[in-house]
Order: C-alpha cells, then structure tokens, then sequence
C-alpha cells in the first residue's frame, strides 16, 4: 500500500541544502514530509545508490516513500522521468513524470502522476519559459489524464493556492533544501496544503 499524498513532496539538492543532504531530508521527514524525490543524477553511482538506500531507510521508518529521479529506481520500485525521455517509461509500480506544457502531458503513458513547473518564478527553472501562474496550472490540472503536482517557487504563502487550482499536491525543492529549519518549512506547506480540500479524483496519487 503506497502512502497517501500528504500535499508535499520534498526534491533533493545538496548544492543548495544548508545541511548536509541526510540531515535535510531527516529534518524535513520530522517536519511531515512522506515522500522525497531524490535527484542528485551527478553523483557517482555508487554514492547515490548508497545515499537512496540511506534516504530509503529515514522514510521507511515513518512509512514514507523515496523516488528516484531517472529511470533506475537504485533498489526501489519508483522512478521520476524528465520530459525528454525515456519513453516509453520503465514498468514500474510507480512512474511520474516532469511537464511543463500540454503537448508533454499528452505523452503520458503508464506514469501515474506528472509534476509541473514552473508555476510560480524560480532561479532552479531556468529555460522552460514564464511562469505557468495559477491560470496555466489550472488549465494543466483540466487536460491532465493524471493527478498533477505544482513544482516551482512553492512556499507557504503560495502552497493552498495551487491546490485551490486544481494540483493534488506541492512539490518543493529551494524553500526546504536552503531553510535553517527545514522540518518547520514542511510543517508549515503541509498547515497550508491540508486547509484546501482536494478536488474529487485528484487526490491520493500514490494509492
């Protein structure tokens, strides 16, 4: 039985994390987070697989969920997929998928979930042209055939507004990766996210 999507979901990045990458997403698991993307793809394969199954064990112990973006779950059974490719995904329990337009969703396949971005402005989105807004999210949200996750300048002020649009979920990386407390950054997205009640049929991504 998969977790249920809790409203945030935390994305790894140790270049900007004011911790060292373990302790952040130790932190942000105290602070309620249940499922973290980990990206890292520079990191020699041996260090991020030994790192995964780190993170793995920090989730397990509250039921939590690690996914591994590319199309090697090193270990897992859940993989996050860049827009280019590979496509057609690998047959996994749990595939998502990074998009930024309709034509991108339009390619989903077997992924049960896409994450979108960029909704709000972000230094970590550079290239994908302006910022979706919450108008751009909301039209994604009514074409999507999958529940999608808001990706992209995500704090607690802006958190309730995404999925008062439509997205089953945040996803934030910058807010919790540079924050002197990172558990209470999630605790305040997840304060944010559970005072929305989720539009019928995009909730629960992982179930």
């Amino acid at each position: 039985m998969r977790p249920e999507l809790s409203g945030v979901v935390v994305l790894t990045d140790r270049r900007t994390a004011r911790r060292p990458l373990a302790e952040t997403v130790a932190a942000s698991v105290e602070g309620g987070a249940r499922c973290v993307v980990l990206r890292e793809k520079d990191m020699p394969p041996d260090e991020r697989a030994a790192l995964a199954e780190a993170l793995r064990a920090v989730l397990a112990d509250v039921g939590g969920l690690l996914v591994v973006a590319g199309p090697d779950p090193l270990g897992g059974d859940a993989v996050h997929l860049p827009a280019a490719g590979p496509y057609p995904p690998p047959d996994l329990p749990l595939v998502g998928r990074s998009c930024h337009d309709e034509a991108e969703l339009s390619r989903l396949s077997r992924e049960r979930y896409a994450m979108v971005s960029p909704v709000f402005p972000t230094p970590s989105k550079p290239g994908y042209g302006p910022p979706l807004g919450l108008g751009g999210l909301a039209r994604l949200v009514s074409r999507s055939p999958v529940p999608l996750l808001a990706l992209g300048g995500i704090t607690p002020g802006n958190a309730a507004s995404c999925l008062a649009a439509g997205a089953a979920g945040v996803a934030v990386m910058g807010a919790v990766m540079r924050a002197d407390d990172p558990a209470a950054v999630v605790r305040d997205l997840l304060s944010a996210t559970l005072s929305v009640k989720t539009p019928a049929g995009r909730g629960g991504v992982w179930s």
